[in-house]
């Protein structure tokens, strides 16, 4: 009966559109976080791994349609049917994964846009691609960086 309850584990994306390595600050209210990224990109969904500036594990977030899981380093696990909500809750800051995949390509998203979200590009690379952006959110603020395509 339990069995019949359990929820699915949620796969990391296979045809991937893109592969990065980041790093990301964000800020939100009195509280900061620094750290590193390695995120895959998919139409249908997203994995991203979230690590300290030294490489400790702090989260992985994986997005498959319209569901979110997140996995704590130690191994706990939410849902929610946005990264927003679900990132705020257990990290402390808003991470807009389901729009930013549109802008760290350069491209308008209308998604995040409409719910308040700007977007800043601060530094681009050699193929014109976004390489510093800095994003803003009542309160929140988010700067990523790309450092490497994959």
């Amino acid at each position: 009966m339990l069995g019949a309850c359990a929820q699915a584990p949620l796969q990391p994306p296979q045809q991937v559109e893109f592969d990065l390595l980041g790093r990301i600050a964000a800020r939100y209210r009195d509280d900061g976080f620094t750290g590193n990224v390695n995120w895959r990109h998919a139409g249908t969904g997203d994995e991203m791994l979230i690590t300290t500036p030294l490489g400790q594990g702090v989260a992985r977030i994986v997005r498959q349609g319209d569901a979110v899981v997140l996995t704590t380093a130690e191994g706990k696990e939410f849902r929610a049917a946005d990264s927003e909500a679900l990132t705020e809750r257990v990290l402390g800051f808003r991470l807009p994964i389901e729009g930013l995949a549109d802008w760290v390509q350069g491209k308008p998203s209308p998604a995040l846009e409409s719910r308040g979200w700007k977007v800043e590009y601060l530094q681009r690379d050699e193929q014109n691609r976004p390489r510093l952006m800095r994003m803003t959110y009542q309160g929140v603020e988010v700067r990523f960086a790309v450092t490497e395509w994959r």
